[in-house]
């Protein structure tokens, strides 16, 4: 029954179809409730461990589990019968985009937007970018991946190999971009959100995957999944509705700020999508790999970018706020590039 569904050109379902509207209403409703209901949001806000908020935590474990009952084991050993997506992924990620973003950063603060900031807050927001550019995703990509059909084993390796590496690379990289000779990594919010956005998700996903093969076979695995795959996408909304509450003051009282900073950033996502796609075109990289090794450099680590920039420069700094406009540019950004892979899907080998 859900062939028909799965056959479908776009590759994603009709709630999914209009879902750029659904986030825009999201959006919409997070400022607002964030105005009017500051009380709640400062209470949700304050739900944290180590840099991390538990309630996204909880909105984002209801995005990734999904992907994560769909991880076949057998397919994840093989994963090294087909690098090539894996190369992709780890080149971008840690030899091209944290420096690209750092020279857009200096040349739209530094030159094009020199004239409207003042220099100490200019060096801040390059530096908040800097940091968010050195931030590969974790815990978003699984949820871009299920959108546009990735291969969830593949996914999950190019995930877990960018997490060793940052725990090694981060710190370095970001310190060298800074001009500084140490940096302080909150390693408690990296290991928690590795934690709690892969490890807990991936053993409760093979966990229920064993069960239903066990008791219903395949069939009762797709059943699942066709079931299940609406929560998914409704604690996407739900995210975005959290994260638009707690910086609805921020956006309303420098909108024109939020608008520069957002500028290199969208410029980075779209040039690094089409960096890493393009790529993957060119080396004849199946689709359901070519598209998560593509967007998985596209998003980025947020929640160790805001806690990297709250620790180094502050809560209400320059840097906090370029790191949470971050956050603010990535889901619109991500939504329009997942529908632009879901479009060209037949110009790539399939698997």
């Amino acid at each position: 029954m859900t062939a028909p569904k799965d056959a479908a050109p776009a590759g994603i379902g009709p709630f999914e179809k209009w879902l750029s509207v659904w986030v825009g209403l999201a959006i919409i409703a997070g400022i607002a409730l964030g105005t009017f209901l500051p009380g709640l949001f400062g209470f949700l806000a304050g739900l944290e461990y180590a840099s991390v908020n538990l309630a996204v935590a909880i909105l984002i474990w209801a995005m990734v589990f999904p992907m994560m009952v769909n991880v076949d084991f057998g397919a994840l050993m093989r994963v090294g019968e087909k690098p090539k997506g894996l190369i992709i992924t780890l080149v971008v990620n840690w030899l091209i985009k944290p420096f690209t973003m750092a020279l857009l950063a200096v040349v739209f603060f530094e030159g094009v937007f020199a004239r409207f900031i003042e220099p100490e807050n200019a060096e801040q927001y390059i530096a908040g970018l800097i940091i968010l550019g050195a931030a590969p995703c974790t815990a978003m990509v699984f949820v871009w991946s299920q959108l546009t059909k990735g291969d969830p084993a593949y996914t999950l390796v190019q995930v877990s190999v960018n997490d060793a590496i940052m725990v090694v690379a981060f710190a370095p990289i970001v310190a060298l971009l800074l001009g500084v000779t140490s940096i302080s990594v909150p390693w408690e919010t990296l290991v928690l959100s590795v934690v709690l956005y892969v490890v807990i998700p991936l053993i409760a996903g093979i966990a229920v995957r064993r069960w239903l093969i066990r008791t219903g076979g395949t069939a009762r695995l797709d059943g699942f999944n066709a079931r299940i795959k609406p929560v998914s996408i409704s604690a996407l909304i739900a995210t975005v509705v959290l994260l638009f509450g707690f910086q609805g003051g921020t956006i309303l009282s420098a909108p024109l700020v939020i608008a520069m900073i957002a500028v290199p950033i969208i410029i980075q996502s779209y040039a690094i999508f089409a960096l890493a796609y393009g790529a993957a075109w060119m080396w004849k990289v199946p689709h359901n790999v070519a598209a998560p090794c593509a967007l998985i450099g596209t998003s980025n680590f947020f929640e160790l970018a805001v806690a990297v920039a709250i620790g180094l420069f502050g809560l209400n700094s320059g840097a906090a706020l370029a790191t949470v406009v971050g956050v603010l540019v990535e889901v619109p950004v991500m939504l329009s590039l997942v529908a632009l892979a879901n479009r060209t899907r037949a110009k790539f080998p399939t698997e």
